[in-house]
């Protein structure tokens, strides 16, 4: 089947639309940072660089490290934006651009996230490094696919209960990261997490300033919740939609996160960018190790 120019929308030079890529830019290992100017803060490490493009808040370089190509996407905030990115990213693989047919092979990548992250138990430390294993999203992204299947039903349930979820929320759904890639990513300097993912940076992550909060325990409900042993780690804006969309297209997809933030605590990082440096570091040396 053929799309149509309105679904595989294309700029003049025939890259994809908003992330501005050629198939042959992208790299089949993959980070993806939030903010635009970590770009150039991930790159710099590349032995090479042979790329650098952007539109928008989607920045791209891609270069070689270690005799492994990775290019690193900034993705702006939010799952919103997420849905924009992989959809995206698996276009350039998968889909060809000259006859705009899906490919027969497919082609699987490794998508990583660096990304900041506040904590919300008292035991894990400011300036830790966390390694999700499973994400929890309260954003709605995942509900327009066909996706229950990659979902877990019972822990999701189990937390609704457990937090009184408002009916008027969207039902928050749990996905797990790669195996495989998390696997390569952990070592005994990262703690292993299960992340939570919001729709906002204010009242949705129980923060308060001017306005009233629909539920004024909200951190409280999600610090407290526990499934098989597993409690919710950390808070942030992007992990749960990059799981769910990366096993629905067939991509292994993991998350990195620098606590910068205990809200549990009231600490912040003494040199926040110290610590996202680390964690670049860190995570790039895992990804091209021999």
């Amino acid at each position: 089947m053929q799309l149509s120019a309105s679904e595989l929308i294309l700029n003049a030079d025939k890259s994809i639309y908003h992330l501005n890529l050629l198939p042959e830019d992208l790299a089949e290992t993959v980070i993806v940072v939030g903010d635009q100017n970590r770009v150039p803060l991930v790159s710099k490490y590349f032995d090479t660089l042979e790329l650098q493009k952007g539109k928008r808040e989607f920045i791209t370089h891609t270069g070689m490290l270690n005799g492994t190509r990775i290019s690193v996407v900034s993705t702006g905030i939010g799952t919103d934006n997420i849905d924009i990115v992989m959809n995206e990213l698996d276009a350039l693989v998968n889909i060809d651009f000259g006859t705009r047919t899906i490919k027969e092979d497919k082609t699987s990548l490794d998508i990583v996230r660096i990304g900041t992250s506040g904590g919300i138990q008292p035991d894990i430390e400011t300036d830790s490094f966390l390694l999700s294993e499973y994400a929890i999203g309260f954003d709605n992204v995942l509900h327009f696919y066909e996706s229950e299947h990659i979902q877990h039903p019972e822990m999701q349930l189990a937390f609704i209960d457990h937090s009184e979820w408002s009916v008027f929320k969207s039902i928050p759904y749990v996905v797990e990261s790669d195996l495989q890639l998390t696997e390569k990513l952990r070592s005994d300097k990262v703690i292993l997490g299960f992340t939570g993912t919001n729709v906002g940076f204010y009242g949705p992550q129980g923060r308060r300033l001017r306005l009233l909060l629909e539920d004024n325990d909200l951190n409280s409900k999600l610090s407290s919740f526990e499934y098989n042993g597993m409690r919710i780690t950390n808070l942030e804006m992007e992990t749960s939609a990059i799981f769910g969309l990366a096993k629905l297209m067939g991509h292994r997809a993991a998350s990195m996160n620098c606590v910068l933030a205990n809200r549990i605590t009231g600490q912040f990082s003494k040199d926040p960018v110290k610590t996202i440096d680390s964690l670049i570091k860190y995570t790039l040396d895992k990804l091209t190790a021999y």
